[in-house]
């Protein structure tokens, strides 16, 4: 008999083979388990850090992280876009939007749309003193906005600093051109809330700059609206 028939035929051999094979078994099972508790824990730490608490159940935010998508920062985007667009609207106006009334109807919705009711008290209020401004000085205003920031955000709840510029502008008698002041900046602070699911603006405040509607006619050149756009305010 050969040393390989003597092997195939060792019941030694067989034996160790049996034992080993558990053995290994066993070891591999520890890792599988050791792994799937890991990855457990780091679906979870997903979840909870990359998932809004505002909206959807569990299931909801885990299909979410697993699709790829950050709830969190759709929200801040849909926060900055509403802030954003508040201060272009507001600031963008002239006597190419009066009426035979002496309003600006147009103006007050595009406005209105995105803020609150409470809000929209206030601001009917005071819009009144800018379409006066514009139908009996001719001020014009454009806007643009450079930065737009969220600092604090929560479910209900949410702050965004807008940083930007505008710009007045008058009429010259009868001429077409029309005379344009000083670009002044502007940094301000956007409260917003969500109403029935939508981010609105409550309120803003400038930090520095004006950024706000005006009081009285501002003629070109007269210095009120500098271009470093500080008057005083918080830096």
């Amino acid at each position: 008999m050969t040393s390989d028939e003597t092997h195939r035929h060792d019941p030694a051999a067989g034996t160790t083979s049996r034992v080993a094979a558990p053995g290994f078994r066993l070891a591999l099972a520890a890792v599988l388990v050791v792994l799937l508790v890991a990855g457990v824990v780091v679906v979870g730490y997903v979840v909870a850090t990359r998932s809004s608490s505002a909206d959807g159940n569990l299931a909801e935010r885990v299909s979410n992280v697993a699709q790829g998508r950050n709830e969190i920062q759709e929200e801040r985007e849909q926060v900055m876009e509403v802030a954003s667009q508040f201060m272009l609207r507001v600031n963008t106006y002239g006597p190419d939007l009066l009426d035979e009334d002496g309003r600006m109807p147009e103006y007050r919705e595009l406005v209105s749309e995105l803020i609150t009711a409470k809000f929209r008290t206030e601001f009917e209020e005071s819009v009144g003193t800018a379409e006066q401004t514009v139908a009996q000085a001719g001020l014009g205003r454009t806007s643009e906005v450079y930065a737009v920031g969220v600092s604090t955000l929560d479910a209900d709840s949410a702050t965004a600093l807008v940083a930007g510029q505008f710009t007045n502008s008058f009429a010259q008698g009868d001429d077409a051109e029309r005379a344009e002041g000083t670009p002044s900046q502007y940094r301000v602070r956007v409260e917003l809330v969500r109403v029935e699911g939508e981010w609105q603006v409550d309120d803003f405040a400038p930090v520095t700059g004006q950024g706000v509607l005006p009081a009285e006619p501002t003629e070109p050149g007269d210095g009120s609206g500098s271009s470093d756009g500080s008057d005083g305010g918080e830096q």
